[in-house]
């Protein structure tokens, strides 16, 4: 724990998960898919519904009304269950999931950088997060973070993900001193909400064409240019 230690940090990176940092092939719909089946005995194609961008608790209630099942606390609480202990499960098996380019080498080099703070804004659920990047080796990277047990809706991380920033590094980050990066234009428009700077990489669902649409403040193809992307940090 680095608590009350970086005093001099002044910019702080919020990451986005899948499509952003990783890429697991589907393990997370087929996860949901299967958990759908365990717990209600109910057997579906899950792929008709829009999860890029979305939040785990967004999800499930999505899912409930495709299948016609009851959204009430105790059957989201139940279903999510199910989902984390299938999870592993089907990162394991099936096609590899990637870190996709670029990622290890930033993760590693603002690791070791005393004026950048890193931590996750994500529409998984906190458990699911290290689920993931745990299997990919790159959770000890993240101190802290905004999930999707802190709301479904994307838009409201923010406020949660700087709060955590606050309290684990004893720092007020500005929001022109914090980027949200992800691969959606809602990664996008939930910076904009905070008045952050936001970092759009089409290795996801969407095109440079498609993520340029939301004017982000700067957009990669991916993020193997170290260099460009620092540049981007580091510009006052």
């Amino acid at each position: 724990m680095f608590r009350g230690l970086l005093l001099s940090v002044k910019k702080l990176l919020l990451w986005d998960i899948d499509g952003t940092l990783i890429k697991s092939h589907g393990a997370g719909v087929r996860a949901m898919e299967k958990a759908l089946t365990k717990r209600f005995g109910v057997t579906v194609d899950l792929g008709s519904i829009d999860w890029a961008g979305r939040t785990d608790s967004w999800i499930t209630g999505e899912v409930f009304r495709h299948v016609g099942l009851p959204d009430t606390p105790q059957n989201a609480h139940d279903y999510l269950e199910a989902y984390l202990a299938q999870l592993p499960l089907e990162l394991a098996h099936g096609q590899p999931g990637v870190v996709l380019p670029g990622v290890l080498d930033l993760l590693e080099t603002i690791h070791h950088r005393n004026d950048i703070a890193q931590g996750l804004l994500t529409g998984n659920l906190r458990r699911g997060a290290e689920l993931k990047l745990t299997h990919h080796q790159v959770w000890h990277y993240f101190e802290f973070g905004a999930f999707a047990d802190d709301s479904p809706r994307r838009n409201d991380l923010g406020p949660h993900a700087l709060r955590r920033a606050r309290e684990h590094h004893a720092v007020d980050f500005t929001p022109e001193n914090t980027f949200i990066i992800g691969d959606t234009p809602h990664d996008i428009a939930c910076g904009k909400v905070i008045g952050a700077r936001t970092i759009a990489v089409a290795t996801g669902t969407f095109s440079l064409e498609q993520l340029a649409a939301h004017a982000p403040t700067a957009l990669f193809p991916d993020f193997s240019d170290t260099a460009a992307f620092l540049r981007v940090i580091e510009a006052e």
